[in-house]
């Protein structure tokens, strides 16, 4: 099963609009071992890397069982590496593969306002699935999940409100016919439009164009320059990677009246009409967090109504040590 899981892992992890760099995590169960993906690793490097930690499944079984959804994994071996913060959301799942992923496709309707009501009209009884509200990642998400699985075994899928997917099953041929299945009955044809690349202008300030040149239409598209100020905090991986508000300006000359008084220069600008810019350290798992958000609103209907996280959610991810560790390791 390991290998198979694996060269699963490695195939998704090169798709941006299944995974993000390190966002997502996959298991397996062997025995009383539960093999997970480690806090901060790439799924892409599966076959390349020792991504996966082997923690004690009965003390986590035996932990939910009283209702502990604070308990500490034990890792076992001599792995310096941290399990996933989602390790109980996989231990909970019956399932001997558990797959979460951030799914573009998947995303782009659990950030909306009506996101519950899109999943029935959209799934009706194509597979058995549940949904919880968005819960901080960790201990708050696994006991709703839990919650939302008790007295029904049949469930395979759990959609999580701004923020991802969880799918179940006994087998990576089922894992991708369920992830198959999702996509196809879920997808939206994103906004058709020029791509842009402003590699001739210089901004100053030691800014430099983004290399992804699809970014660039989130500050030349009026739209999605206006949604940047009112619907940035979409989701959990976003606001850990990319912070708690966009910083836009409305011309390079807005940007430079800022900067003669700013004690830090932020990493990432949106120019109005301009185009996105980043400071030359800007990482890679920084840019596929971006792209993320770039296809998640090139997937939005114009007047459509989105969810985003309130400041205490906000707050909640950007203090907690677990986040701050993933996310010195993309660094």
């Amino acid at each position: 099963m390991a290998n198979q899981v694996k060269s699963f892992c490695s195939k998704i992890g090169c798709d941006p609009l299944l995974v993000q760099g390190a966002g997502g995590n996959v298991s397996w169960k062997d025995g009383e071992i539960l093999w997970i993906k480690a806090s901060g690793t790439w799924l892409a490097d599966a076959e390349l890397k020792e991504i996966f930690v082997p923690v004690d499944l009965a003390s986590l079984r035996n932990a939910i069982a009283c209702g502990n959804f604070s308990v500490t994994p034990t890792v076992l071996g001599s792995s310096s590496l941290r399990p996933s913060i989602e390790t109980l959301l996989h231990a909970l799942m019956p399932h001997p593969i558990v797959v979460h992923l951030h799914a573009v496709e998947v995303l782009a309707h659990l950030v909306r306002k009506n996101w519950l009501s899109d999943m029935q009209m959209l799934l009706n009884d194509a597979v058995a699935w549940t949904a919880v509200p968005y819960k901080k990642p960790g201990a708050d998400l696994a006991a709703a999940v839990n919650h939302a699985l008790q007295g029904e075994a049949a469930f395979r899928v759990v959609f999580l409100q701004n923020h991802g997917i969880v799918i179940g099953g006994n087998n990576i041929a089922e894992i991708e016919a369920t992830l198959k299945l999702l996509v196809d009955c879920m997808r939206t044809t994103p906004i058709d439009h020029e791509v842009y690349s402003p590699s001739a202008i210089d901004i100053g300030g030691g800014y430099i164009p983004v290399s992804d040149p699809y970014l660039h239409y989130l500050a030349k598209d009026l739209t999605l320059f206006a949604r940047l100020d009112s619907q940035w905090t979409l989701y959990p991986d976003h606001v850990v990677f990319l912070g708690p508000a966009a910083q836009a300006y409305p011309s390079i000359e807005a940007l430079h009246i800022f900067l003669r008084s700013a004690k830090n220069r932020p990493e990432l600008i949106f120019i109005k009409d301009v185009g996105v810019f980043v400071q030359s350290d800007f990482s890679l798992a920084k840019i596929l967090q971006l792209r993320c958000y770039y296809e998640v609103l090139v997937r939005q209907q114009h007047g459509q109504e989105i969810n985003t996280l309130r400041p205490q959610e906000i707050g909640e991810l950007l203090n907690w040590d677990a986040e701050q560790y993933r996310l010195a390791l993309s660094k």
